[in-house]
This record gives C-alpha cells, sequence and structure tokens, in this order.
C-alpha cells in the first residue's frame, strides 16, 4: 500500500472540502458561517448554479478567505468548454471539474491559465460495476478509472476526481505530482446509507494518497456540522502527520 501523498506543501486544514449542496446561497452562507474557521475550503456545484446566485456566491466566500471548487462537471462540444472555462478561469476558483473526455480535457486545460486547477472526473462515486454495465461500458471501474487518468494527465489537467478506492493505484501510477480529490468520503462511525457507493474514512483516503476530501452530507446533517468539521479535521491532521 502507498504511504500518504504528504509531500506537497499543502496546508492540512485545506484538505478538506465542504460540499455545499443546498438550495440557495442563503442556506450555503449560513452553513458556511455555523462552520467558520474549522473549513478553509468549500465545492459548490449544479444546485447552486441553478440557484441564480452562483458567482455572487462564489465572490462572497473569496471574500471571506475561503477557497472555491467550482464543481460544473463539464461536458459538450469541445469549443463550448473552451469557452466556458474561459468565462470562468479569471473568477477566483482554485478547482473546476470536468468529465474525463479526452477531448473535453483537451479543450478545458488548453483555456484553464495560470491559477485554475482543472481536474477531470474519473467515475463518479456513485457508480458501481452494475451502474457501467447498464451504461454500455464493460470495463471493471478499476480499470476505466486508470485509463480516464492517465488520458487526463495527458491531456494537461492538474489533477483527477476518484474514489479512495483507487486512490493507491492512481497516486503509483500517476506519481506524486498530479491531484487526487476524493468525494464519497465517510467517517468510520457514519452509519447512514446513501447514494455514494464506493466509499471510505478520511484516514484511509489520505493513506492512500489522496491530497483533498470532499465531505458533504456527514456534516452538513450532523446534529453540529462545526463539530463534525473539527472530527474529520483532526482525522486529517493526524494521517497527514502519521
Amino acid at each position: 500500500m502507498p504511504s500518504s501523498n504528504t509531500s506537497k506543501a499543502i496546508p492540512p486544514r485545506q484538505r478538506l472540502i465542504v460540499a455545499v449542496d443546498v438550495p440557495d446561497a442563503r442556506a450555503a452562507r449560513a452553513l458556511v458561517e455555523e462552520l467558520g474557521d474549522a473549513v478553509e475550503f468549500y465545492k459548490i456545484g449544479l444546485e447552486l448554479a441553478m440557484s441564480g446566485s452562483y458567482f455572487e456566491l462564489m465572490d462572497w466566500l473569496l471574500e471571506k478567505n475561503k477557497r472555491v471548487f467550482a464543481d460544473m462537471k463539464f461536458y459538450d462540444v469541445p469549443a463550448t468548454v473552451s469557452a466556458a472555462v474561459r468565462q470562468i478561469r479569471d473568477r477566483g476558483a482554485s478547482f473546476l471539474t470536468v468529465h474525463g473526455d479526452r477531448a473535453i480535457m483537451e479543450a478545458a486545460a488548453s483555456e484553464k491559465g495560470d491559477t485554475l486547477q482543472v481536474l477531470a472526473v474519473t467515475v463518479l462515486t456513485s457508480l458501481d460495476k452494475n451502474d457501467l454495465e447498464q451504461m454500455g461500458i464493460h470495463d471493471d471501474v478499476r480499470t476505466l478509472v486508470l485509463r480516464r487518468a492517465r488520458q487526463a494527465v495527458a491531456a494537461g489537467c492538474d489533477g483527477i476526481i476518484a474514489s479512495g478506492h483507487e486512490a493507491g493505484e492512481l497516486r503509483d501510477a500517476l506519481g506524486a505530482e498530479p491531484l487526487i480529490v476524493t468525494p464519497g468520503i465517510r467517517p468510520a462511525d457514519n452509519t447512514r446509507q446513501d447514494d455514494q457507493k464506493r466509499i471510505v474514512t478520511p484516514a484511509l483516503a489520505i493513506e492512500r494518497g489522496a491530497d483533498y476530501l470532499v465531505v458533504g452530507r456527514p456534516i452538513r446533517t450532523a446534529p453540529s456540522p462545526r463539530a463534525a468539521a473539527e472530527a474529520i479535521q483532526a482525522e486529517i491532521a493526524a494521517a497527514v502527520a502519521g
């Protein structure tokens, strides 16, 4: 098993990215205010993009010295993806996601500029082998993730989105430089069932080589979101230190 990827100069408390999957900017601001200094990095995605206040929320987060992950998962004809990346690259977000199609990844990487980092989605953590079969994809999850990850790096992407189940093999295959951002994170004491199928604990994801961990419902729906975030931060810090 690979050792944890701690060679990058990533402040430990920025390794936790909280997914702000809420209906509107008002709910998002309330969550961010509740979490306070327990969280420094936030993912805002499609639900908020449809609320009409996406960029206002992004600007508000940046004004509060938070980092922003624009989880847009762009997937369109390459010219449209290029144009969309040009529109967002100077808005202050640190990360932007695109789907792991070679032409899409190349289009996004060519327009990302100097500060925006493009991450390719390999296989959604809500999918397993049965789901892929229904989509007409006959590779197993591991094979598909590894192939798309190698293509992402070759296309000029800065990293990939992948489950902790594949993080160790990805780190071995890709080396230390590409970012691995891992969703589907569940604390060890989490027993809730949801639509995430390929999940791991924060400590295991770090141990396998993940750089950043995306956590949503275990924090948002906790009796005390701040306490839940601090507990995960402690687990990340221990894993990085170990």
